[in-house]
């Protein structure tokens, strides 16, 4: 019987992402967690003769949600700049994951024209003790695989 060895079990730690933003790549060293999620679209078939429903794929949505502590005003400044003038922005994100204790290498997702749905722009909280964050939720519409892990070794 073969077993995952525990050492290939990835650190969310030991990530990397960047945006870029009009040609200029930006690297998000303040980002706390990120994910990027692909939901299909199905339609419901009925087939003669068989008493389930069947499903066909029909499209997909992509979504994400990144939460970065509150110390960047890049996208505030994009979306200020939205406000003021109507044109919208869009981001390429990227997330390396490279943990060097695990054999299964790194994987490179990249989500493709990213529009971010909604942001905070200004707040406090005087509160608690924990340092200010935000999150960053946004939709894309293309993705690629620039590098895949390796098969985890037995």
């Amino acid at each position: 019987m073969a077993f995952m060895s525990e050492n290939d079990a990835l650190s969310g730690k030991m990530a990397k992402a960047f945006v870029t933003i009009s040609g200029n790549v930006h690297e998000l060293f303040y980002a706390k967690t990120g994910e990027v999620t692909v939901e299909k679209n199905k339609t419901d078939v009925p087939v003669l003769g068989k008493t389930n429903v069947g499903k066909k794929s029909t499209g997909w949505n992509g979504t994400g949600t990144l939460t970065v502590y509150y110390i960047s005003s890049l996208f505030r400044q994009l979306m200020i700049d939205y406000i003021k003038t109507g044109r919208d922005f869009e981001f390429d994100l990227q997330i390396v994951n490279d943990d060097p204790s695990s054999t299964v290498g790194k994987q490179t997702v990249i989500a493709r024209n990213c529009n971010l749905d909604s942001m905070t722009l200004a707040k406090f909280d005087a509160t608690s003790d924990d340092p200010l964050d935000e999150e960053l939720p946004f939709s894309f519409t293309d993705a690629d695989l620039l590098g895949s892990f390796n098969a985890p070794q037995q």
